[in-house]
């Protein structure tokens, strides 16, 4: 997927610096290959639950926002991030106190 294609794809209107942006979170998003058609399709699974895929303008990496209307769509959101990582053997990190992940990437086996 080109880069300008994913960014429409998150909702954003691409340009120099988003596309600059972008190619920083996938050179830092550990075997980003393998999971960035997962990362689109978990951006669409929790559009229904308020919740979404962004760039996270602190870190180089992709987050996802718990941004639900009601406790039950949250909770939703948060399983189906659950299912994410666990079925594409993906790394995420949950923020402490918010209701933000950020996508490591790829679990590697130890």
């Amino acid at each position: 997927m080109q880069r300008d294609a994913m960014l429409t794809q998150l909702g954003y209107a691409p340009n120099e610096a988003l596309l600059k942006q972008l190619k920083k979170i996938e050179d830092n998003t550990i075997g980003y290959e393998k999971i960035r058609k997962h990362i689109m399709d978990l951006h669409d699974a929790l559009k229904v639950d308020g919740s979404f895929v962004a760039l996270s303008n602190s870190n180089d990496y992709f987050k996802i926002k718990v941004d639900s209307p009601s406790p039950e769509a949250a909770q939703q959101a948060h399983e189906k991030i659950k299912h994410f990582s666990d079925k594409y053997k993906v790394k995420v990190n949950k923020l402490d106190n918010k209701e933000t992940y950020y996508i490591i990437g790829f679990k590697v086996e130890e």
